[in-house]
């Protein structure tokens, strides 16, 4: 089988989210808690694709500042250097809409279809425990921006965030690298952004 083949045959990065969400909802068990580690046993990688896509819900504006909070306690366990994600039991025991999960994840094809394209194993030595905190001291700083309630600036840090989560299931240092690189560029827009409307605001005081 050449590489060619193998790649078209590459199983899809959805599938695992969509197959798992609809089992654990169709057996009445369909949490933050269980899907994560359904996924992966609580790993950073599937955490961080889930956490980015919570943000991603079709939700009322401004709730961020919610669905974000996961993202920044995960991203302080990397920098802690915790081995494994540790949600609070209420964190955990948080329901999911199955229809609204699924619908995000469809939104996502176009990303997680480039994705899969180019996905391999290949400098793994960012995933070394040292590096990996420092990697979660960059999170962190992505997942606050993505926190601040700043309007337009919210897709771009989620998206950014879930290329990384990506890069740590498949092992694939350059995505995550990519996806930490589309992060920065978020949170110099995200800055922008809150230096003109408070230029805004000024102008109006005055």
């Amino acid at each position: 089988m050449d590489s060619h083949t193998a790649m078209r045959r590459r199983p899809s990065l959805s599938l695992p989210i969509l197959r798992n969400s609809r089992d654990q909802h169709r057996a009445g068990t369909l949490t933050l808690g269980n899907l994560i580690t359904s996924l992966g046993e609580a790993s950073f990688g599937w955490a961080i694709v889930v956490f980015s896509l919570l943000t991603l819900l079709p939700l009322p504006p401004g709730s961020s500042v919610i669905t974000a909070l996961p993202l920044l306690l995960t991203t302080v366990q990397m920098m802690l250097g915790y081995p494994f994600v540790r949600l609070p039991k209420a964190l955990a025991r948080m329901t999911l809409d199955p229809d609204k999960l699924r619908r995000t994840v469809l939104r996502l094809r176009p990303v997680t279809r480039r994705l899969e394209r180019v996905l391999t194993r290949r400098r793994t030595s960012i995933f070394a425990p040292r590096k990996e905190r420092l990697i979660g001291v960059l999170l962190f700083v992505i997942a606050f921006a993505l926190f601040l309630p700043v309007p337009f600036s919210g897709w771009f840090p989620a998206v950014s965030l879930f290329i990384v989560g990506v890069g740590f299931v498949e092992r694939d240092g350059l995505a995550t690298m990519v996806g930490l690189a589309l992060g920065t560029a978020s949170v110099l827009l995200t800055g922008i952004l809150l230096i003109s409307i408070a230029a805004g605001a000024e102008t109006m005081i005055h």
